[in-house]
């Protein structure tokens, strides 16, 4: 099976897009990532949902989670409020990792690596052009690896 044969439509957001309009779209579609792409459509990177979570929660809680406890709950629920006015370019790592992309000739071993190596729960999938044809996910490559 190649990447072409796994490879769906994907939702994408630029770099311009609302952190918090990135988080509601990873979790109304109970997705595990977003593809970041240019003002062609062209993919920049793969904005994983832990990113947009690391903007989220405060500073001083991912230092030290027992600080986390000490907030009340009312306002733990609300953390997410904390993305107000920020971008997905805000949520990117500082520095640029290698891009998870591949070309629709790609088998399920060479996803695999590229997702280990990358540490990323999505694949874009792209035509010569660099044109986005979609995404194979973590979910969807273990799902075709595990039939038997």
């Amino acid at each position: 099976m190649r990447a072409r044969d796994l490879a769906a439509a994907f939702p994408t957001v630029t770099l311009g897009t609302s952190a918090l309009a990135a988080a509601r779209l990873l979790a109304e579609q109970d997705l595990p990532g977003l593809i970041v792409v240019d003002d062609e459509g062209r993919p920049l990177t793969i904005l994983p949902g832990t990113q947009v979570l690391r903007l989220a929660v405060p500073p001083y809680c991912q230092e030290d989670p027992a600080l986390a406890r000490v907030i009340d709950e009312a306002h733990a629920d609300r953390f997410v409020a904390e993305l107000g006015g920020r971008s997905v370019r805000e949520c990117l790592p500082g520095q640029p990792r290698e891009l998870p992309i591949t070309d629709p000739e790609a088998t399920i071993l060479e996803m695999a690596a590229l997702m280990a190596r990358t540490r990323s729960p999505l694949v874009a999938v792209v035509g010569d052009d660099r044109e986005l044809l979609g995404a194979v996910t973590l979910q969807a490559l273990l799902d075709r690896a595990l039939e038997t």
